[in-house]
């Protein structure tokens, strides 16, 4: 299961990649999101996966999973929805002003500075 999941944080890494090296605002912000959600899953396999396992220590249980990389995963959740929130709201702003997404075309020229 490890292994799966380290091949798929690896494909999602890779797609993020690409994406933020592109020129269009929209894929850099897709390929951030891709990042995050990349990194979310590297923390939780980093974390341990033990299948049936709950993450709460009691009397009652033999095995428990640690909760501190689910709780770190939800709080990086959160912050990723901000950004990205952030991201798509100045896009969309610059394409109101400028009236293209590409980042070649916004870096202007000499007389427009």
């Amino acid at each position: 299961m490890e292994l799966l999941m380290a091949i798929v944080v690896g494909i999602l890494f890779m797609c993020a990649t690409y994406l933020m090296l592109s020129k269009s605002i929209l894929r850099i912000i897709i390929g951030t999101g891709l990042l995050s959600h990349g990194a979310h899953l590297l923390i939780l396999t980093m974390g341990g996966l033990k299948g049936d396992s709950v993450p709460l220590l009691s009397d009652k249980v033999a095995s428990y999973v640690d909760p501190l990389p689910q709780a770190l995963i939800l709080t990086a959740i959160v912050i990723s929805f901000g950004v990205t929130s952030f991201l798509l709201v100045l896009a969309y702003r610059t394409y109101q002003e400028l009236g293209t997404d590409d980042m070649e075309e916004m870096r202007g020229t000499k007389t427009n500075e």
